[in-house]
């Protein structure tokens, strides 16, 4: 087990956006999505490679490199806010029995995007992986 205190970023690296990352610039309109969901905090689109029959990711809108960054307790109320919309909005999409929430995080973590992202993945199954 990896001691807490090790993680990387005990000081969590945050930026109104960053000029290099793509979901910086989805969320600035440079580059076009299919939005689920728009408000002050947080924008949730559809994947462009969708593992399930419904899967969006929820990202905020500061940009937050990953998991790690967002431990600090000034992230509470927005990992809360993500974290609250995901069943609602797979319920306004159709997904009713179920569905899965996953927050790749580092490089071990098989995250791709260095971005905090929320992927919500639901629908009929059986989906083709994870």
């Amino acid at each position: 087990m990896t001691d807490p205190a090790s993680a990387p970023s005990a000081a969590p690296t945050t930026h109104a956006a960053d000029p290099d990352c793509i979901f910086c610039k989805i969320v600035a309109g440079r580059i076009p999505s299919r939005k689920v969901h728009e408000d002050e905090h947080v924008l949730a689109f559809h994947d462009i490679a969708p593992w399930a029959p419904v899967h969006f990711l929820i990202i905020p809108k500061l940009h937050i490199p990953t998991l790690y960054d967002a431990a600090d307790p000034r992230h509470q109320a927005l990992l809360g806010h993500m974290l609250g919309l995901a069943p609602r909005l797979a319920t306004s999409l159709g997904v009713v029995n179920g569905f899965r929430s996953l927050i790749n995080t580092g490089p071990d973590g098989h995250q791709e995007v260095g971005h905090l992202h929320l992927h919500v993945m639901g629908g009929p199954r059986p989906w083709a992986r994870g």
